[in-house]
Formats: structure tokens, C-alpha cells, sequence
């Protein structure tokens, strides 16, 4: 369903259609669980969906939640302090202001609060929808941080939980989540609406809000009244390409969201008067070329790139980066900047696999671009040789150099991944990688994907790549999962204006708003998270209001 952007002005209404206590906006986890939370407060809410389906961006997430000091690690005697989770998350989000002598280890009272905030209350959060069946959940004590190696991760396992129906690859988490949170709201009573794209907020003669108005892909406009608060889950700007180009301070050609993540509430919050942050930040993976390019709304990022005979080269044929990085952190080598130049050399890589990794290590999950025989590999080019998968590679480019700044690979690529594949296949015989330090750290083996058993590699990450074909090769990019940027809200999800004061009855939750996350991927699960503990908040703190 497409209905068209509008005028997300504030607008004085007196009558209105349907009335509810909380209007919640956005069917995702953000959504359902502010809904939930709410409901169980005791109040009569609405959540409207502007797809016609509930889910979201959730629903292509595995939705691992990253939860500090959760119940299990309590149990099992994992100590996790608060001062110490949040020096954790200071570090990382703030490195080049980082004190760990500071009384907010050099970030601002905001990043502090928000911080505090996660850590007093995911767990809760969490606890209360297990204890009323909307999303159970396993512990996954062997799951590591992204950091773990890192002296100010005190409890670097432990804090990852995934849906308790969810396989055993933790792979379709999102699916499970959804179908238990959103079959919970509609037995509990929520009034859930899908097809309704809010378009701007209502607002009474002192300039609180007190409903929304939404558009029906039947062309009908819907409006409904918040008696106490709305709730925006609204999603980030990942789709917005405008937006995209003006506010990342990065090129990336796509996002992973789902389609209907296009800023909304950036439009509408700004309208109302709220104060926008962290515009330019999203959390990051590398994509799959082809699939943003041609704006494929199937597009997941790769979190875990399977093959150990496999690397990435630029379009000079030279490895530039470690392959098993955690993805936000893998993302970013797309987006070296080369000022000698004035150009972005890594704007696009290619990975290079041979038979083996084809074999053992194809996969369907996490956004691998290594998929087995019969699913979708229009991205997957081949040869049987190297000169032949050389010369396919340099017809790929071309196809697409008129949307990528004209990149063109090298004259003698060939020659050079010849020596590159040399160089990589003695490293991974020695087990070493002394170039990018590949397989050292414990996310990059917990992010192996699938692969042969070989006791001949003593590290399980690399295998020497094969001297015969075929070979196989996929061009990758930078991308985003969605988008950090939006109206700032404080520790209980309320919305300030410029004066760093509350928007009386408009809460944000998500992506939608501003992560004080900065440039950080503490771990698998930083956003869903601190996702359910500011739903927690903003539906305890809009329960609070009073009716109107």
C-alpha cells in the first residue's frame, strides 16, 4: 500500500472519529510492546499501522535483545553493575570524549540518562512480557558482546535473549516476536488498526497534543483522539532518500527497513515543535549492491558472512578490511574516504568465494550473500576461472557505474587477486591474519556462518581459498539497518522541544527518535533492547497523564 506523504503541520480539531486513552503509531516491537505496556496500565489504546500487515522492521530482524543485568544473569551469578554497563556503552558511543573518571564518563546528561535508563529497565520490561505470554524467551548465555575483549565489558556474556520459539539459528526471532506480541494485544483487547498512515498530530488551544489524523489507502482520512498521550513507533528514515542524502554523513545506496520506514515522525515531530538529534547516525551493515540498487524490499543486511575460503577486494583486487567483522563495524570500510583523491575507493568491494565455501557455508539466513542452489543469486556472479570471473566482475561495474560514481575495476585486477588469494591462503594455512587480524576477536567467530569442519585450519574463520574453479563473487556496499536519527526524547519517551522541555502528550519510541547510541553496536540485540525498556517507560509515563 502506497499513500502519499502530506503536510505534517499540527492542526486544532475538536471533533475526532475514534477516541482511545493511548494512540500508538507503528506496528513493529516498538509499537506492540508501548501498546502492551499501556493496555496493562489499565487504558482503552489504538494502534494504527501504516502497512497493511503488522511487523515492521522487526519482522526481518532476528530480534536477539540485548538485556543488561537480566533476570538469568542474576540467577547464574553473572555480576553486571550499572556504573559499569554504562562505562561499556559510554566508551563505545563516545570514544572521543570518553573519561571513565567523569560522573557521566564524558557524555552529555542526556547520553547518561538515556544509558541509565536502559540498564534500570529492559529487564523489567522484558520480564513483564514473558510473565503475561507476549514474548517469552531464551537465554543465551554463549552469545557475546561486540566489544567483549574490551577492559570496560565486565560481563561480556550474558546479555543477549532471543523469543523462546525462535529456531535454533536464532535466525527468525522477528517472526516470533510479532506473531506472540501482536496475537497477545488483539486477545487483550488493543485496537489495531493497520492501512493507517498518520499524517500529523492534533493539538488544543495550549498546544499539547491530543490526537492524530491518518490516511486510509481508500483515500478517507481517519482522526483519533488521545485522551491522556499518542506514542510514536514510527521507524526510522530509510527510505527517504532525501533525507538519506541530507542527514547521513555517509553514501549509502539503502537500508534495510521495512519500505514504510520513510521519517514520518522526523516531518511530524519537527512540525510540532520538537528538537531533532543524532540525524546523522544509523545502525550500520554491509548490503548487497544489486538488491539496494534495484530496491528490493526483500534487502536484508549481512550480519553474518559465511565462508572461510572467502574474502573481500577492492577494484584494485586487494583485500582492505577484516571480513568477519561485526556489520556495523564492517560497514564502515565502505566508507573510507580517500582526500588525495576525492573519492570513496571502497565505495564498492567484492567478495570472492571458490566451490568450497559454496558447498559448505551457503545459507538463506542473516543476509548471507552465499545462498544455496534454487533460492534467488542474481547478485552471485561466476567463472570457472579467475580470468573469467575477472572479466564478469569488470561487466557487473559497468552495468552499474552510472549509479556508483563510475567505479571500474582495475586493468590488472586480475593479477593482483591473484597475489591477494596467495597472500590470504598462506595466512590462513599459519592460522594468522597479520593484515586485518581475521578470526581474533569472539564475534567473528560467533558470526562464521556455516562451514566444513577442517582440522587442517587452525583458524576457523580462513581456509585457503582453491587453486581451481569455479569461483563465485558478489558486489557489496555499505548499508543501513535503519536510521538513529529523529525528535529527542528524555529517559520516559517524552518528546522536548527546543528548550529541552516536554511536548505535553507526544512520546516517541524507537528508531524514530533519537539513539543516544551515537556511532555504537554495544551488541546483537543494542536495539531491541533498549527498544522494549523505552516502550516500558513511555507507556508507564503516559498512563500517568491525565485524561482530557
Amino acid at each position: 500500500m502506497s499513500i502519499a506523504r502530506k503536510s505534517g503541520l499540527p492542526v486544532k480539531r475538536s471533533r475526532f472519529d475514534v477516541e482511545a486513552d493511548i494512540v500508538v503509531v507503528g506496528g513493529g516491537a516498538a509499537g506492540l510492546a508501548s501498546a502492551l505496556f499501556a493496555h496493562w496500565q489499565g487504558n482503552e489504546v489504538v494502534l494504527l499501522e501504516k502497512a497493511d500487515e503488522l511487523g515492521g522492521t522487526t519482522r526481518k530482524a532476528a530480534f536477539w535483545y540485548w538485556v543488561p543485568n537480566n533476570r538469568h544473569m542474576q540467577e547464574i551469578g553473572i555480576e553486571d553493575r550499572k556504573e559499569d554497563c554504562i562505562r561499556y556503552m559510554a566508551r563505545l558511543s563516545r570514544p572521543e570524549a570518553y573519561d571513565p573518571e567523569h560522573p557521566t564518563f564524558g557524555m552529555s546528561q542526556w547520553e547518561y540518562d538515556s544509558f541509565a535508563a536502559i540498564y534500570d529497565n529492559a529487564s523489567p520490561a522484558t520480564e513483564l512480557l514473558a510473565e503475561k505470554g507476549a514474548l517469552e524467551y531464551r537465554h543465551c548465555d554463549f552469545v557475546p558482546d561486540y566489544w567483549a575483549e574490551l577492559p570496560e565489558d565486565k560481563a561480556p556474556k550474558g546479555r543477549v535473549l532471543v523469543p523462546k520459539g525462535a529456531r535454533e539459528s536464532m535466525s527468525d526471532g522477528g517472526e516470533v516476536a510479532i506473531r506472540t506480541m501482536s496475537a497477545k494485544a488483539r486477545a487483550d483487547g488493543v485496537d489495531i488498526r493497520t492501512g493507517h498512515r498518520v499524517q500529523r498530530t492534533n493539538v488544543d488551544e495550549s498546544g499539547a497534543i491530543v490526537g492524530v489524523e491518518a490516511d486510509t489507502a481508500l483515500g478517507t482520512t481517519v482522526t483519533f483522539k488521545a485522551r491522556k498521550a499518542v506514542i510514536f513507533a514510527s521507524g526510522g528514515f530509510s527510505h527517504d532518500v532525501d533525507m538519506r542524502k541530507n542527514f547521513l554523513s555517509v553514501p549509502v545506496f539503502g537500508g534495510c527497513a521495512v519500505r514504510t520506514n520513510e521519517g514520518d515522525f522526523v516531518n511530524i515531530g519537527a512540525a510540532a515543535g520538537a528538537q531533532l538529534r543524532n540525524m546523522n547516525y544509523a545502525w550500520m551493515c554491509p548490503i548487497v549492491l544489486e538488491k539496494a540498487l534495484n530496491d528490493d524490499p526483500s534487502l536484508i543486511g549481512t550480519f553474518s558472512p559465511s565462508g572461510d575460503s572467502m574474502i573481500y577486494v577492492d577494484r584494485n583486487g586487494r583485500r582492505v578490511t577484516n571480513e568477519k567483522l561485526a556489520y556495523n563495524e564492517s560497514a564502515q570500510a565502505f566508507f573510507t574516504w580517500d582526500p588525495t583523491k576525492s573519492e570513496y575507493p571502497n565505495l564498492v568491494l567484492v567478495a570472492i568465494w571458490d566451490a568450497r565455501s559454496q558447498q559448505y557455508s551457503a545459507s538463506d539466513e542473516y543476509g548471507r550473500f552465499i545462498v544455496p542452489e534454487g533460492k534467488d543469486d542474481g547478485h552471485v556472479i561466476k567463472g570457472d576461472t579467475l580470468a573469467e570471473l575477472t572479466s564478469n566482475i569488470r561487466a557487473r561495474f559497468k552495468k552499474y557505474a552510472n549509479r556508483t560514481g563510475n567505479l571500474t575495476i582495475a586493468d590488472d585486477f586480475e593479477e593482483a587477486l591473484k597475489s591477494t588469494i596467495s597472500r590470504f591462503n598462506k595466512f590462513a594455512r599459519e592460522g594468522k591474519d597479520p593484515d586485518f587480524k581475521r578470526g581474533e576477536r569472539q564475534v567473528q567467530l560467533l558470526f562464521n556462518g556455516p562451514a566444513a569442519e577442517s582440522p587442517a585450519a587452525p583458524n576457523p574463520t580462513m581456509y585457503p581459498i582453491s587453486d581451481e574453479g569455479p569461483y563465485y563473487a558478489a558486489l557489496l556496499t555499505g548499508g543501513s539497518l535503519d536510521t538513529k536519527g529523529g525528535p529527542v526524547t528524555n529517559a520516559n519517551g517524552q518528546v522536548l522541544n527546543h528548550t529541552g522541555r516536554p511536548i505535553r502528550g507526544l512520546y516517541g519510541v524507537g528508531n524514530c527518535v533519537a539513539s543516544a547510541s551515537a556511532r555504537a553496536y554495544w551488541a546483537g540485540g543494542a536495539t531491541l533492547g533498549p527498544i522494549l525498556a523505552f516502550a516500558y517507560l513511555a507507556a508507564n509515563a503516559a498512563s500517568g497523564e491525565p485524561r482530557r
